[in-house]
């Protein structure tokens, strides 16, 4: 009897998206290949959440206990909103009983290595991934499967997964044309604090909890930088979102900037890991009393990228070729769903792909894709208005709907997703 011919199975992106991608697609019979262009030795460290959503994924459905109990991920119990005195004028409790699951911090490193060595493995199901580093794509054939890197070399895949980022070269091969990122007014400092010697080429900026604790007694006083909160203050359009990693061993914020009142010219900040001015960051949040500015100066190096983000596509797909994450649906920080929706991609290919064995046709291949975009469109599309509304009131996505909820009732939308079949289910089950 004649073998089967291996499904291959391309991901564009060696980041946390097309690394959920191919642990999502592991199986019997699949080649897994990941092309990154960079070499994964200088992931950025900052912390990074993972919303109820995909935690209850990553942890239920893709079965990666065993990593992530190695992370030193930390429960988030919550949001606190605190005045520029200090005093707290607002709680919101994240529980696990009310979502399914908990919210987790994870330094954005030790999340990443985590999803690595699930890919890597070889007690998983299927073969384990190959992950090829300084692999950077620089043409592809969406109907062939052909993807050309720098070097000259092609690779063929079934399926081409682009998992590559807001400045993704996929896109284009998908939608036909250009998608320039779009300015959203807002620039974000990202500061951290350092608790062990990193390699110098990390550019996040981070406070050691202890350090607090000894030299800044007067932010101690008011927020605990151990406690497992989140915590928001804001002023004159400026607002701090902080909060602990590595079970309170680090502590990381997350300044918020309307770019007309930066000190810094935000053009050339396109990447979060472009070097920012303390001093400027010092002049712009000079509104912002001196216990919490002085927690500024601890860490050594300072982040400051433009935030921007797409509009809704018109698709995701074409051909063999698939975007994700942030390549399909690049949205603002300010709801903390970026990585979560690319997880829920991830499991979407899961779903739709579970009982293909082996090499597919085109056609089968479309219908696939066409289950996953009609499942992950509209809801990413709304949590993408949704977060412009957020960082902005009164805007929203072009194209996409008018986030009309209240607060809680997009934390629920959010946070309890049912999966993207049985999402699908229900989709055409209202239309009906």
């Amino acid at each position: 009897m004649k073998a089967s011919s291996p499904f291959r199975i391309v991901v564009v992106g060696g980041g946390i998206a097309g690394l959920a991608a191919a642990i999502a697609l592991r199986a019997p019979n699949r080649r897994i290949t990941v092309l990154e262009q960079s070499r994964l030795n200088s992931e950025i460290g900052a912390l990074i959440s993972l919303q109820p959503n995909a935690t209850k994924i990553v942890y239920e459905t893709f079965g990666l206990r065993k990593e992530l109990d190695g992370a030193r991920g930390m429960v988030d119990e919550g949001f606190r909103v605190y005045s520029t005195d200090g005093k707290l004028v607002n709680e919101v409790p994240l529980t696990t009983a009310e979502y399914g699951a908990s919210r987790i911090v994870w330094h954005r490193r030790d999340l990443h290595d985590a999803l690595k060595k699930a890919a890597l493995a070889t007690d998983r199901d299927g073969e384990a991934v190959e992950i090829r580093v300084s692999s950077r794509v620089v043409n592809c054939d969406p109907f062939s499967g052909i993807v050309d890197l720098e070097s000259g070399e092609r690779i063929e895949g079934d399926v081409i997964i682009g998992a590559d980022g807001i400045h993704s070269v996929l896109r284009k091969y998908v939608v036909d044309s250009d998608v320039t990122p779009l300015p959203t007014g807002h620039s974000a400092y990202r500061l951290m604090v350092r608790v062990s010697i990193f390699s110098s080429a990390m550019l996040t900026r981070q406070i050691p909890s202890d350090t607090l604790e000894r030299e800044e007694p007067d932010f101690c006083r008011k927020i605990n930088p151990r406690s497992p909160f989140t915590s928001m203050m804001v002023a004159h359009d400026c607002r701090l979102i902080m909060g602990p990693g590595r079970q309170g061993e680090v502590f990381g914020i997350v300044a918020l900037v309307p770019d007309e009142r930066m000190n810094e010219d935000p053009n050339g900040k396109q990447s979060w890991v472009s070097e920012g001015s303390l001093a400027k960051m010092l002049d712009t949040f000079s509104e912002f009393p001196d216990w919490v500015t002085d927690i500024f100066k601890h860490s050594r190096d300072l982040g400051l990228w433009q935030l921007r983000d797409i509009d809704p596509l018109r698709t995701w797909y074409r051909g063999r070729v698939l975007l994700i994450g942030d390549a399909a649906h690049a949205m603002l920080p300010t709801q903390g769903q970026g990585a979560s929706q690319a997880i829920e991609d991830a499991e979407a290919l899961r779903a739709f792909f579970e009982e293909q064995t082996d090499s597919p046709l085109l056609e089968d291949i479309s219908s696939i894709f066409e289950n996953i975009f009609q499942s992950r469109h509209d809801r990413a599309g709304l949590i993408q208005g949704y977060s412009r509304q957020a960082a902005k009131p009164g805007t929203a996505a072009k194209g996409g709907k008018t986030v009309t909820m209240k607060p809680d009732e997009f934390m629920a939308f959010n946070c309890k997703y049912p999966g993207a079949k049985e999402w699908l289910r229900r989709q055409k089950a209202a239309k009906a």
